[in-house]
C-alpha cells in the first residue's frame, strides 16, 4: 500500500514541530531541590504540590531523578537549585502570590536560577542533594565574611579601609601558608566565630616540587578562604587556622595558628597535638591519629597598620 504523500500544510506543521523540539534544546531548566524530609513534608500542605501525605521523601526523590534524567536525555542542560519552603513561603508574601499554586512555584524556581545551583551531569540525585547543601552553606558564608568585611569601616587614623586591607593581607597569607609547606598537597581548615554564625572556609591546594612554581589554589575556594580569613583579621577577635600537607614518602604534617587581634600567630607543636587529639564537643582526648607529625606554625603573618 502507497503511503499517501504530505500535503504542503502538514509538511510545514512537521517541520515546525521539529523546530520547535530543536528550540527546546537551546532553553535552559532549573529543577528546584527539597533537600530533607521536613522541607518536603512542610511543601506537602500545598494541595497543588503534587504529593500528598501518603508519599515519602524517597519516592520524592526518585520522581525528581527521573525527571533530570529524562531532560538530559532530551539535551536540555539543566541546574538544580535549593528549594527552601520558608523563603519559599517569604517570597511569595513579599509579592502577593498565592503559595498553593504550582505557575508560583515556578516563578520561585526561576528566580533560584540566580542563587545557589548545581549543573546536573547524570549523577544520581542522593550524591546531588549534600553538593547542594554544602555549596548553599558555601554561598551563604562567603556573603555573610563579605558583608563583615563591608561593615568595618575605614580607619579612624589613615582613612583607609580596613575591610580592603584585611583582604589584601589575607591573601598575602594564604600565598605564604601553602609556600611555607612545601610540595605536595596541601588541606587547610580556618574557622572564626563570628556575631550570628560560625565562619568556616576549606581551600585545597597543591604545589609543585620544581623550584620557583607557583603554588596552585583553586579560583573560588581561594577566594571564599581569603574572604573568611579577611573577616577574622578585620574584626580582631579569637579564630584558627590548620593546615595539612600530604607529600609522597613522607608523614603527614600538621600545622597550626590561632587569631589574636588582627594576627595570625603561630601555634606550639603541643598546642597543634592539644588542638587535633580533643573533640571539640565534649573536651576529652582523642588517641593521635597514626602517620601524622604534628608541628609548630611558622611566620606567614605582615603585621598591618589597622588591628
Amino acid at each position: 500500500m502507497n503511503a499517501t504523500p504530505d500535503t504542503p500544510r502538514t509538511a510545514s506543521r512537521r517541520t515546525g514541530t521539529s523546530r520547535r523540539r530543536e528550540l527546546r534544546r537551546e532553553v535552559p531548566s532549573t529543577v528546584g531541590l527539597l533537600t530533607d524530609a521536613g522541607d518536603f513534608a512542610a511543601m506537602r500542605d500545598y494541595r497543588s504540590f503534587g504529593f500528598d501525605h501518603h508519599d515519602e521523601y524517597p519516592d520524592y526523590l526518585r520522581q525528581v531523578d527521573a525527571l533530570l534524567r529524562s531532560l538530559a536525555a532530551q539535551g536540555i542542560h539543566t541546574v538544580v537549585a535549593l528549594f527552601d519552603p520558608e523563603e519559599y513561603a517569604d517570597f511569595c508574601a513579599e509579592h502577593d502570590l498565592d503559595p498553593d499554586s504550582a505557575r508560583t512555584r515556578t516563578r520561585f524556581t526561576a528566580e533560584l536560577a540566580c542563587g545557589t545551583t548545581l549543573p546536573y551531569a547524570g549523577q544520581p540525585v542522593e550524591e546531588l542533594v549534600p553538593l547542594l547543601v554544602d555549596e548553599a552553606v558555601r554561598q551563604s558564608t562567603w556573603e555573610y565574611a563579605t558583608a563583615l568585611l563591608a561593615g568595618v569601616g575605614a580607619c579612624a587614623d589613615c582613612g583607609e579601609d580596613i575591610g580592603q586591607a584585611s583582604f589584601e593581607r589575607a591573601a598575602d597569607m594564604v600565598e605564604r601558608l601553602v609556600e611555607g609547606a612545601g610540595p605536595g598537597h596541601h588541606h587547610l581548615v580556618c574557622s572564626i566565630p563570628a556575631e550570628h554564625e560560625q565562619l568556616i572556609a576549606v581551600l585545597h591546594a597543591e604545589a609543585a616540587p620544581e623550584p620557583g612554581a607557583r603554588p596552585r589554589i583553586e579560583g573560588r575556594a581561594g577566594l571564599d578562604f581569603v574572604t573568611v580569613l579577611a573577616a577574622g583579621l578585620a574584626l580582631g577577635g579569637a579564630g584558627g587556622l590548620v593546615l595539612r600537607s600530604t607529600t609522597e614518602g613522607f608523614r603527614d604534617r600538621v600545622h597550626g595558628w590561632r587569631l589574636d587581634r588582627g594576627r595570625l600567630v603561630t601555634l606550639t607543636a603541643a598546642a597543634v597535638f592539644d588542638a587535633y587529639c580533643t573533640d571539640a564537643d565534649t573536651g576529652d582526648p582523642v588517641a593521635p591519629e597514626p602517620g601524622v607529625e604534628y608541628c609548630p606554625g611558622y611566620e606567614v603573618d605582615v603585621p598591618g597598620p589597622h588591628r
